[in-house]
């Protein structure tokens, strides 16, 4: 099993969402965020106070998905979401993989990939 973690543009969650569901993923925890890479965010005059500091923030809103699926499903997922996500400009996002040992139901106590 492997854990994504993807980072997209909020615009773009329906078309990831479709792709989850098309490899009958078993869920999904989304989180909003802040963040900025090679694109560097935009701070047009933004100026926040974060604990008493005057800041400007250069940070662009981004949706961050994480799901856990089975071994066989990785690459399908990935690239599935590349053709949904691309745009070909700068702040499309990111997808991290990292290995998960074991995935337990609470309710049923069923492991691995029937857990998910």
């Amino acid at each position: 099993m492997k854990e994504l973690i993807i980072i997209i543009r909020p615009e773009k969650l329906e078309d990831v969402k479709e792709v989850l569901d098309s490899v009958h993923c078993g869920g999904m925890t989304l989180s909003t965020a802040m963040g900025c890479g090679t694109q560097k965010g935009s701070s047009e005059g933004v100026v926040n106070e974060i604990k008493g500091l005057k800041t400007k923030i250069n940070l662009l809103p981004k949706i961050k998905v994480e799901v856990v699926v089975d071994d066989k499903d990785v690459e399908t997922v990935i690239m599935s979401i590349r053709e949904v996500c691309a745009t070909d400009h700068v702040g499309d996002g990111k997808i991290f993989v990292r290995g998960i040992d074991d995935a337990i139901r609470i309710r049923t106590g069923e492991r691995g990939v029937k857990a998910l």
